[in-house]
């Protein structure tokens, strides 16, 4: 069995990852785990902790020589700028003058401030924000980087691209190869017309102190049938993809296939007519459940769409009380990005492919990564 466990706070020391269950002998190639931190790092419209962090991962424990041992993997990200934030941040004595600037006390709307004040008994939201914060997603990233190697062994891949950005659609249909071909680095869209009204949206919300949200499609190519199961509601494929990519910070939507297009119109324009052919097998002409059906893979392109919210942080900050007083103020103003779309679709591959890789893991087993491939090709 797989397992998961992220620690660490913005500001804090270090991010940190514990992988429990990768088989022993998947060799791992570093060069492009660290890519995908670069690219979670890029995009038009982020702010300045980017220029301050060059994120690289370390691997702790686990590997030898380039190759998992079938231990535990540890991961770190050491923070850049916690030599700024030491004197508030460090677990032993701080500062008593720097935590009092510090504090956040001015709530942000759309943010954990508030409500994670109350529910942890902290009169500073920097003790929930630290954590709340999507910092932590450098960390998924790294781990999800494993786990793309893991699936990759077996065929597997995993790209998106990003729909939208605050209105400006791409409504294009395009092919996995297409997507890995086309993608605009500083966008993350297809087509370069509509990437180009995105840009212009982007810097006009930058100048009015606003921010932006959209939407980002994620596929999967290579995944067999069978995957998932209907039998209880927690295996349900789908689901787990959709609670996995709602943990995203800042996700407040999830699409499997047509998602809620099913709803307008009747059954003979949603489901998938089943086909078979001797070389074939069993295949399908359409895709509109999107690789899913009955909480299983289906061996067809696995399509997710997911909707991100505008960042909470505005350089204009909203209406809101400062928790100190009680008094109505204007929420407070962290360094922040005007748009993280282009972070949040590698977000996004990292999480769709750990939920996989528990997935696969669960219904194949193995001790070593030759066990596995060997299970994967005779389903």
């Amino acid at each position: 069995m797989m397992k998961l466990t992220t620690a660490g706070e913005s500001h804090g020391k270090a991010l940190v990852a514990i992988l429990e269950g990768i088989p022993a002998h998947l060799q791992l190639d570093m060069e492009k785990l660290q890519a995908e931190l670069a690219l979670r790092q890029s995009g038009f419209g982020r702010g300045g902790r980017q220029k301050i962090e060059k994120d690289r991962a370390e691997i702790l424990t686990g590997v030898r020589n380039g190759e998992t041992l079938g231990s535990p993997i540890t991961l770190c990200i050491y923070n850049r700028d916690f030599a700024n934030w030491e004197s508030c941040m460090s677990d032993g004595a701080c500062d008593e003058a720097v935590m009092t600037q510090k504090a956040l006390t001015k709530v942000r709307p759309g943010h954990a401030d508030l409500t994670g004040m109350q529910k942890f008994a902290q009169e500073d939201a920097r003790n929930i924000l630290e954590r709340a914060s999507a910092r932590e997603t450098a960390i998924r990233v790294a781990a999800g980087g494993i786990y793309k190697q893991y699936l990759s062994a077996l065929g597997v891949e995993i790209t998106g691209f990003v729909r939208e950005v605050c209105g400006v659609k791409d409504e294009g249909e395009y092919t996995f190869d297409e997507i890995l071909s086309k993608r605009n680095a500083e966008t993350g869209m297809l087509n370069p017309a509509v990437s180009e009204v995105a840009k212009e949206k982007i810097s006009v919300l930058k100048k009015a102190g606003d921010t932006a949200g959209g939407m980002v499609e994620i596929r999967v190519r290579g995944l067999k049938s069978g995957f998932g199961s209907m039998m209880t509601y927690g295996e349900k494929l789908d689901g787990r993809l959709a609670q996995g990519l709602m943990s995203i910070q800042a996700v407040k939507g999830v699409e499997v296939g047509m998602g809620f297009g099913v709803a307008s119109v009747s059954g003979k324009d949603v489901h998938d007519e089943i086909f078979y052919d001797m070389e074939r097998g069993y295949y399908r002409e359409t895709n509109r459940a999107g690789g899913i059906e009955g909480g299983m893979s289906n061996g067809e392109e696995i399509v997710l769409r997911l909707a991100m919210k505008p960042i909470p942080t505005l350089m204009r900050g909203l209406r809101t009380v400062d928790m100190a007083t009680g008094e109505a103020a204007t929420a407070a103003s962290e360094r922040s990005d005007v748009c993280a779309l282009v972070a949040i679709e590698v977000i996004a591959e990292a999480v769709v492919a750990q939920v996989l890789a528990f997935a696969v893991a669960e219904r194949l087993g193995g001790d070593t990564m030759a066990q596995v491939v060997g299970r994967y090709k005779d389903l």
